[in-house]
């Protein structure tokens, strides 16, 4: 698996948003934050972002027994968020291991940044 984000996937282009609090989105620039916020809006990838982010890395053995879910379905969920620029993964043998992409949520925690100022 590629340590790249998927085609499609601008992380540079998140990082040129302003925070939402500075002035609305432009329509280019809500098309390229959307898929992150799409991808994270589901429970059980939200679950499993938040597995994939407490440690450095994770293998997908690890992941799948904590759902009452297929592996296919954990694998497709997993795509989702690798679609999405949030999580790299690497294939080691027979398992995939998976980590966060730290500039996605950095990027994304810019745009949801919103100053005390602005909310008194």
């Amino acid at each position: 698996m590629s340590k790249q984000a998927p085609p499609g996937v601008d992380l540079h282009a998140v990082a040129c948003c302003p925070p939402l609090a500075a002035r609305p989105l432009d329509a280019d620039e809500a098309e390229t934050v959307a898929p992150m916020f799409k991808a994270l809006g589901d429970p059980v990838r939200l679950r499993l972002m938040s597995m994939i982010a407490s440690v450095p890395e994770i293998c997908v053995c690890d992941l799948t027994p904590a759902f009452e879910l297929s592996g296919p379905t954990i694998s497709h969920h997993l795509r989702v968020l690798r679609e999405a620029g949030l999580v790299d993964a690497d294939r080691r043998g027979t398992w995939v291991w998976y980590r966060v992409r730290p500039e996605a949520f950095r990027q994304l925690g810019a745009l949801l940044d919103i100053p005390a100022r602005a909310l008194a």
